[in-house]
């Protein structure tokens, strides 16, 4: 919103040029400049390339928001249903990356397997619950948790677990308020910009025998102890021992 709002200076001053030399300055002109601009905006302050995109077409869905003449509580129902889904995703810059049945298999075979084992496993931002519930289901012995900061998922996932009587818990907050020396397995599928301070969590609070597993994402401190490729896009799982 800050560069669309510097960009519209530039964007009246272009049009009133425009006006001046009888070139055409109706909305769709304005929302195209705008959309330029803000665009070029992006790409001079280095963000990702996919914001490009998405000041340059803003301008645009404007106008078609409002030529469409859309009722207004569409777009407050809109705006809490992507506010429940993803939270605070501003702050933790983790969004919604779902891993797969291949991802939690292979995470079920890092499990021990002698009895009485009783493993203790903790999915850190759960999604949906599908991680979770697969393994409190194919490993009822193991004490299964997953944590989602986000409303709308966890209350999807705690619900399935409640509906299907699974014995996984969900709990609704920040992985960083965890003590992770209560956890054997501690699985991960955040982004790049949480790896640095998952770290330095895992680090601190890892018991001895314990391990770490992310999927995708490294940790540039340390390599990893162990990779496994478990997808048909040979997506690694890295795995980290304590």
């Amino acid at each position: 919103m800050l560069i669309q709002c510097g960009a519209l200076p530039l964007t009246l001053a272009i049009l009133y040029v425009m006006a001046s030399v009888r070139l055409p300055t109706d909305y769709l002109t304005l929302a195209v400049v705008q959309g330029l601009i803000a665009a070029l905006l992006t790409w001079k302050l280095a963000l990702a390339a996919w914001w490009r995109a998405i000041q340059l077409l803003f301008p645009l869905a404007v106008l078609t928001a409002l030529a469409l003449q859309l009722p207004s509580w569409l777009f407050g129902a809109g705006f809490l249903l992507l506010l429940g889904w993803y939270w605070s995703t501003f702050r933790t810059q983790v969004p919604y990356y779902p891993s797969g049945p291949a991802v939690w298999d292979a995470v079920r075979q890092l499990l021990p397997a002698e009895p009485g084992a009783a493993p203790r496993v903790i999915d850190i931002g759960s999604g949906l619950g599908g991680l979770t519930l697969y393994l409190s289901r194919v490993r009822p012995d193991a004490e299964v948790t997953g944590i989602e900061l986000a409303p709308l998922p966890w209350l999807y996932s705690w619900l399935r677990a409640k509906l299907g009587r699974s014995r996984a818990r969900f709990l609704r907050g920040d992985y960083e308020h965890l003590d992770f020396s209560q956890f054997d397995l501690v699985f991960a599928y955040l982004s790049p910009a949480a790896m640095p301070g998952l770290w330095r969590k895992a680090r601190a609070e890892m018991r001895p025998n314990s391990m770490l597993v992310s999927y995708e994402f490294v940790i540039e401190e340390r390599a990893a102890d162990s990779i496994i490729r478990v997808t048909e896009r040979e997506i690694p799982l890295h795995i980290w021992y304590f």
